[in-house]
């Protein structure tokens, strides 16, 4: 897994778009929301650092699920600069599954939508039973 497959992955969700608000570094995957006057925003689900070294990601967690997550493999911690009740912060060093990468990035991409307007999660075509 490197970048270019997390970006993939990321930028597959409905409504999903990427930018740089923190520089080159780190890249911001945020799902599309409407905010008041019709001026597009959007609300973040994930985090990648772009750095030397094994890729790394953030991403919204349960808070139940992300104690387990740590627990049991240690690649994955409270996530850097971010609520570590929330977030956890996931070292890609070929440890952990894609499949496992990916359902952590779905399940963030989820809770993130599960939180908008429901006009919102009805523009996303997202419906709560694929939580």
């Amino acid at each position: 897994m490197d970048f270019e497959w997390l970006r993939i992955s990321c930028l597959s969700f409905p409504g999903a778009y990427e930018d740089y608000p923190f520089g080159p570094e780190t890249a911001v995957f945020r799902v599309r929301v409407r905010q008041q006057g019709g001026t597009p925003a959007g609300k973040i689900f994930a985090f990648v650092g772009r750095r030397a070294g094994p890729v790394s990601i953030s991403l919204k967690c349960d808070p139940a699920l992300a104690v387990q997550l740590r627990a049991a493999h240690p690649e994955i911690t409270g996530a850097w600069h971010l609520n570590k009740k929330h977030w956890n912060g996931v070292r890609l060093d070929g440890t952990l599954s894609a499949a496992t990468v990916r359902d952590m990035i779905e399940d963030s991409y989820d809770l993130i939508v599960a939180s908008l307007p429901a006009a919102d999660r009805d523009a996303l075509g997202w419906s709560p039973g694929l939580l």
